[in-house]
Formats: structure tokens, sequence, C-alpha cells
């Protein structure tokens, strides 16, 4: 590609009132408004005694700042770029940067919790509403992880050095909610401070996950995935109350050792991986590996009625011993251990593949990351934690609308949704009361945004 016209032959000014840059925030917003987001806001959000009248009107601020992300905003300034062009004219109730982070520092932790509850309900709509969660009646999979995300300023409340040397943290918990057939969205989200261990408080919010799968429409098998952190008794049992399954890592000890060595070498099954994967302990890309469970029984140092017993699916890796005589290394192997605690309903090497794919949250993680979580804007912490809980609401709107659009966007990352979907230019033209959108001839993705259009703007089903 090469510029089409001499330097001296080109200019630019801003002086169009009828252009927007971010069509594809028409059918999100009415997507939103479709399946009662303001509605929830208006209903479950009171801010009535903050100052200055910083928690009037939450729904038009909270409908800003979920639009906001959707069109890319990492931070409270960027809330701006919903103030261009023809927006007006399209959008009524948006509010001021400055408004909105007056607003957001009004928030207390009882505040938080409303919004947690109107998160949850939007996410349950949004499942019935669209094909967001196929498959969500036969069987789910709720996967928890923690994250860290570097902040800077010294005034920002509960960053801390933890586990990065001398890297300043806020420390967020995700669960997320996928089926075989679905890209995750977000159940549940909790900022922490920097130096939270990562199990902190991972009973309660376990709950709080599953409460959320359930209400989504998840009436068949629902199984909990984590890492070695979550090994804990307080995971099992919230599983355990919710009448969901478990699969979480485990930490080599004494115990767990044993009971690997008391496997017959006989009951070990090979398998080959079509694709390798990183060997999260070594980094090594790993192809080639080994399965066999066992029965085990967990928590045995708690009272009795705290024990677990149930299956201890372990993978292994064979890895040469590199301290041997050249050449001899295949006659001295030794061997990684993967150990897995579970009560899955299903076969072993079907198990063990379903844990490993564990994996996809870091996906929604780094996805946050590369847009409303690349920063945490505010000093105040409680309105750190209210921008996580609607970034996580925006992140399952994107996921809905790319449903809606098709099957290659029902599995996109959020990055191209927006590339895509969202960031679309459009000339706005009125006749009478209409409004046109004159998006750009021959956008690649235009049959995608129409079908995404025409099902954010048909009338409610009866």
């Amino acid at each position: 590609m090469q510029s089409s016209h001499a330097v001296s032959a080109v200019s630019a000014v801003f002086d169009e009132p009828n252009l927007i840059a971010d069509a594809g925030l028409v059918p999100l917003v009415r997507l939103a408004e479709s399946v009662g987001l303001p509605a929830l806001v208006g209903d479950r959000l009171r801010i009535e005694d903050a100052d200055n009248g910083a928690g009037a009107n939450p729904t038009a601020k909270v409908m800003t700042l979920v639009a906001a992300m959707c069109a890319g905003a990492d931070s409270i300034d960027d809330t701006n770029r919903l103030r261009h062009g023809a927006m007006g004219r399209l959008f009524g109730g948006v509010r001021a940067p400055s408004t909105l982070g007056t607003f957001l520092r009004a928030f207390t932790h009882g505040h938080n919790r409303q919004l947690h509850s109107v998160h949850r309900d939007f996410l349950a709509r949004l499942a019935r509403a669209t094909p967001l969660l196929p498959g969500l009646e036969q069987v789910a999979f709720v996967d928890i992880d923690p994250t860290h995300r570097r902040v800077y300023g010294r005034a920002k409340q509960g960053a801390e050095v933890g586990r990065f040397k001398g890297v300043r943290t806020l420390h967020p918990i995700l669960a997320t909610l996928s089926t075989p057939l679905a890209r995750p969205v977000i159940a549940a989200v909790r900022l922490r401070r920097g130096k939270a261990a990562d199990a902190r408080g991972a009973g309660p919010f376990t709950a709080e996950a599953l409460t959320a799968t359930r209400q989504a429409g998840a009436s068949g098998t629902v199984i909990v995935r984590a890492d070695s952190q979550f090994y804990n008794a307080d995971v099992v049992a919230a599983c355990r109350r919710a009448n969901a399954r478990f699969s979480v890592t485990v930490r080599m000890n004494p115990h767990v050792a044993a009971a690997i060595s008391a496997i017959d070498e006989d009951a070990w099954t090979a398998i080959r991986y079509p694709e390798a994967f990183v060997d999260p302990d070594t980094g090594e890309l790993v192809s080639d590996a080994e399965v066999a469970e066992t029965t085990y029984t967990a928590f045995t140092g708690r009272k009795k009625a705290e024990h677990v017993t149930a299956r201890l699916i372990v993978r292994r890796v064979r890895r040469l011993n590199a301290e041997v005589a050249a050449g001899q290394g295949e006659l001295f192997t030794a061997w990684r251990y993967h150990p897995v605690f579970t009560d899955s309903p299903f076969e072993m090497l079907q198990a063990e593949l379903q844990h490993r794919q564990h994996a996809t949250i870091e996906q929604v993680i780094a996805d946050g990351k590369s847009s409303a979580l690349a920063h945490l804007p505010s000093g105040d912490f409680q309105a750190n934690a209210a921008w996580l809980t609607l970034w996580a609401t925006a992140h399952n709107l994107l996921r809905a609308a790319g449903a809606l659009a098709g099957t290659f966007h029902a599995r996109a990352t959020t990055v191209t949704l927006r590339a895509h979907l969202v960031h679309v230019p459009a000339r706005i033209a009125r006749t009478a009361r209409k409004f046109t959108l004159h998006l750009p001839e021959r956008w690649p993705w235009q049959h995608d945004f129409t079908d995404l259009f025409a099902a954010a703007h048909a009338p409610p089903a009866r």
C-alpha cells in the first residue's frame, strides 16, 4: 500500500458533525437494553448518600462506562470517545469522564455487591436471549484463576509489592463459564489487595460463581477447574454444596507421591497429543505422556467429616536424565508427574483433557489486559473494584454480540470483535424521524455486522 496523492494535496479537518467512529455500539447498546441492563442497574444499584450527587442516575453512568469499555476504553478519560461527531444524536445520557470518575469513587463495598448482583442477572439474561452458551444445559465448566495487574502511583489503595519483586500490583480473581461449544464468559470477579494469597476467599467465591452458573441455565453437569493454589477443602466443599464436580491440580507431597508410587506400571496408558503443549514446570513442549488413575483421600489433616475421597488422575511426562553419560539417557529416564484431584464423571483420558483446557481462562485474562484492564484507573480501591465488574459486564456483552454475529465471531477474541464489529465508521442521515447509518462499502465483515444489527433490533419475543 502507498499514498495515492502528493503530500500537498492531502489535508485533515475535524468538521463533520454526521460521522461516528464506532457504529457497532448501536446494536450493542440496543442489545444491552433489550435484555434489561438499564432496568437492573436502576433497580439494584443505590448510591443515595454520596456527596455532590455522585450517585444520581446510576443507569446512565453504568451504560456509559460499559459502552466505552466495549469500544476499548482502558481509562476514565477514554470514555470521552463517546462524545464525538453524531454520537449525541444516537445516544442520550452519555456522561463526561469527570462525572464518571466521581461516580466510581462513590462506591463502597456494599455498592460493589449490588453491582455483582447486576452482573450475575445480566449474564443470565444474555444466556437466555442469545446463543451465548450453547450446550449449557448439558455440560458446563467453571474455571477459577487469579491474576496480578501492575499499577503505578503510591496513592493506589490496596496496591502492594507481593509476588513480583519491586512491582506494585492489585490482585483480581476471576471465574469464567464455558461449554465445549462456547468461548468463556465471566461468571464472577473480585478485586483483592496485591499481597492477598491466591486462594483468599476462594470458598465463598467458588460458591458465588456456581450460583451465577446455575442462574445462567446450567442444569446439567458442572465441573469447577482450578490450579493447585485452589486445592483446599473450602473449594471442594463449595462445589459439593452446589451439586457441582471439581477438577483441581494437586501439588506433590508425600501422601500424593505415595499414592502415585502405588499405581501398577501396567495401569499407565500412553497418549500422544495432536498439538504439543507447554509443560508448566519446565517450559518444555510436550507431545507424549502417560496417564493413570487411582483413588485418593484428601484433606486428612482436617476433621473426618471434611475428608474427601475421589479420583487422582496423574499425567506423567518422560524427561531424559541430563546427569547420566551421553547416549544413556533412555536407560535412566525420569518422570514429571502432574496429579489432578477430581470427581469428574467422564472417563480418564477425557477428564484429563478437560482439565488441561482450564487454560482457556488465560485468554479471558489476556483480553482484559489488552483493553479495560490495561489500567485500574482510580486511586480508590472500591472504584477499581467497580471498574473490574463493569469490564466483566462489557466482556459478556461483547461475547453475546459475537454469538449473534455468526460462527466466526462467536469464537473470536474481544480484540477482534471490536475491530470487526464495533470500530465501524458511519455517516448518519436523518429522514423525518428515522436515522440511517451509512457504513463503508465493501466492509469485509458487513454480513456479520448486519446479522448482529438485525438480531439486536428485532422485536422482543413474546
